[in-house]
């Protein structure tokens, strides 16, 4: 497995633990990096998507949301809500991936972490953001 896909799991693990301890980004990275042992380019690219969804998950959760139909970000899965934190931050702010990796990404981590049925709804609600974000780039 690739340095990149294994920092996205450390990234949603991080993510999915904020989500449900509700503890502080600090706490969370220095215990999660005790307990998991990683290269340095795994920590790196990990703990800049944990950071940066993080500081944009306002942002990121109206985006979710909007392109949720007939679902509340509060009742998705814990596990679904923060593979698809972190995916919409790649779309949003790490340009150099295209969003097909982005996407096909998330749906791994969705197969690994979660349901078959998961990763149908991610792809599903990521499609659309994706496509939202492509015309509006392209408004731009």
């Amino acid at each position: 497995m690739g340095i990149r896909r294994v920092a996205r799991e450390c990234a949603v693990q991080m993510l999915y633990q904020r989500d449900i301890g509700k503890h502080d980004c600090r706490y969370i990275l220095n215990s999660f990096w005790e307990m998991n042992e990683h290269s340095p380019q795994v920590r790196e690219f990990a703990t800049r998507l944990f950071e940066g969804s993080v500081a944009r998950l306002k942002e990121i959760d109206e985006l979710i949301q909007s392109h949720a139909e007939n679902w509340r970000l509060s009742r998705m899965a814990a596990v679904d809500r923060n593979i698809l934190r972190l995916a919409v931050y790649e779309l949003l702010s790490e340009e150099k991936t295209p969003s097909t990796v982005v996407i096909n990404e998330a749906l791994e981590v969705a197969r690994k972490f979660s349901t078959h049925e998961s990763a149908q709804f991610v792809n599903g609600i990521l499609d659309s953001i994706r496509k939202h974000l492509s015309s509006k780039k392209a408004e731009d």
